[in-house]
């Protein structure tokens, strides 16, 4: 069984908040699995199988914290990864659930390239440098960074978008340890605020909201091995919502292992269930920073039973 949407961490000036979306007795104390700092100087990078990827600007360093348990794990600066010049992005997952080791992927666009490392708690050392040449097949491309969205695991790879003049995404394969650049659909040259998401089919999605319409586009791969971007679902929101003409819709995020769609109104967080088209309310709020949907087992039991690697 899948671990349940606990809640939602958000970043404000006063460090890393959680607000609880569960209703008792499974509802998480508020403020119980949040993470302080008076300095407004912790970047959230993402989270996934239980564990939260932060970087801790003060300290220039990578962290891995554990919010049920409150453990943190410091990870030594990656070689060849400048953290002071260039944005660097990066994704922690565990190869099992029960696994106590993780092992974090850090990526960026450095000199042109495409870069990364991954490093091990395990072994406790980052392996070796990846590369891969920013290019297209196309002239048009001019990458200047990965952006701050968090990764988006689909099958045995993680994916994040890319900014520059026209729209790709950075595939990191976690089996190869390789580096590649896909090309998103034209249809979002110079779209804002596209998401990735894992569509239901197990296939890299690709989630935008015009007005109060959401589209899903799934990247297909046909017997050749030629992949091509098709739309899979197109969804009216204002049919399924109660929402006013005037209202603003945002992706929030992806609830991997939920498999939920995180949307924000102007007023409230909703999830949605795209297979069967399921709407739930979560909470009111009128934070207008980006929610992070995390999901993990939690009870006064387990708060100390597993500690990460220090």
């Amino acid at each position: 069984r899948n671990p349940p949407l606990l809640g939602c961490f958000h970043k404000g000036a006063e460090g890393i908040s959680f607000e609880p979306a569960l209703e008792a007795p499974d509802r998480v104390p508020p403020g119980r699995l949040s993470l302080p700092s008076d300095r407004g100087d912790l970047w959230f990078l993402g989270c996934r199988h239980g564990l939260v990827l932060v970087f801790d600007k003060t300290r220039q360093q990578f962290m891995v914290w554990d919010p049920v348990t409150g453990h943190k794990h410091y990870i030594a600066d990656p070689p060849g990864l400048d953290v002071t010049k260039y944005v660097i992005n990066g994704a922690v997952f565990r190869s099992s659930a029960a696994d106590v080791h993780f092992q974090v992927v850090l990526v960026a666009i450095q000199d042109g390239q495409a870069v990364a490392r991954v490093y091990s708690s395990e072994t406790r050392l980052w392996g070796n440098l990846i590369t891969a040449p920013v290019t297209s097949e196309s002239s048009d491309l001019f990458v200047t960074y990965v952006t701050m969205e968090p990764a988006v695991l689909v099958g045995h790879a993680l994916y994040w978008i890319l900014s520059g003049t026209s729209s790709h995404i950075l595939e990191f394969d976690l089996e190869r340890e390789s580096l590649a650049v896909i090309r998103m659909p034209e249809y979002f040259s110079g779209v804002m605020w596209p998401k990735l998401m894992q569509a239901n089919d197990g296939k890299l999605g690709i989630l935008y909201v015009s007005g109060l319409t959401a589209q899903l586009w799934k990247r297909n791969t046909d017997l050749h091995g030629v992949a091509s971007w098709g739309i899979g679902t197109t969804i009216e929101l204002d049919k399924l919502l109660s929402l006013d003409p005037r209202d603003v819709v945002i992706i929030q995020g992806f609830a991997e292992e939920s498999h939920l769609v995180l949307l924000k109104t102007t007023t409230s967080l909703f999830t949605l269930k795209l297979e069967q088209l399921q709407f739930k309310k979560l909470f009111d709020t009128k934070v207008r920073c980006c929610c992070y949907p995390f999901e993990s087992v939690y009870g006064a039991g387990n708060i100390h039973a597993f500690a990460l690697p220090v």
